[in-house]
């Protein structure tokens, strides 16, 4: 459904349809535990099944839609596409990209919130070329990425960030693109403290 909205144009309304698959993603294994799917279903991997949707919903239609909205163009838009998707494919694959905090490591290819930033900001093409080569870059780097609801440290102020963020993001789709003044700071402001938490954990685990 995303993916359709896509082709039509329709941003705010492809949004929607992965704000739903981002809340599908999670509750679903909370329901498959609940009805013990590994027990009755013993040759079915629901966590293959996971990183397939999870490929499509955070990294392709992203990606695509990228591409569709403006954010990238040309040939230099389609190779810094094609790294975002070979880039994702690493992360996807590796076995080391959870820590034991329930940190990510190295950037966790959360390119539908990447794109969110892109239509809500509306940056200058320069801009998104050099943010998305760095988030590309980071893939491989093997820093802590704090997860935004299983956080430990600071969870209270976590949380409430990650909520204020929830807020702005369902605001800046209802407003349309680009985003109002506000949902603006709000976006920016949640992602430097997300950073911010990302360097302190990433430090802390080295030294």
């Amino acid at each position: 459904m995303a993916t359709l909205a896509l082709i039509d144009g329709a941003w705010e309304r492809m949004f929607i349809w992965l704000g739903v698959a981002l809340v599908i993603d999670a509750v679903d294994g909370t329901f498959a535990r609940m009805v013990r799917v590994d027990q009755r279903l013993p040759r079915f991997s629901g966590e293959r099944l996971d990183l397939v949707i999870d490929y499509v919903t955070y990294v392709f239609v992203p990606a695509l839609a990228m591409i569709r909205g403006g954010f990238l163009v040309g040939t230099s838009g389609l190779v810094i596409a094609s790294l975002i998707l070979v880039s994702s494919l690493y992360h996807f694959s590796d076995l080391a990209s959870k820590g034991e905090d329930y940190t990510f490591i190295g950037f966790p290819a959360i390119w539908n919130v990447v794109a969110l930033y892109l239509f809500a900001l509306a940056p200058p093409l320069w801009f998104n070329y050099a943010a998305l080569l760095v988030c590309i870059f980071f893939t491989f780097i093997p820093i802590r990425w704090v997860h935004p609801v299983r956080v430990a440290k600071l969870r209270v102020v976590t949380l409430v960030v990650t909520t204020l963020w929830s807020i702005a993001a369902i605001a800046a789709v209802a407003f349309g693109f680009p985003s109002p003044f506000w949902v603006q700071a709000v976006l920016v402001a949640a992602a430097l403290y997300f950073v911010a938490m990302t360097v302190e954990l990433s430090v802390r685990a080295h030294f």
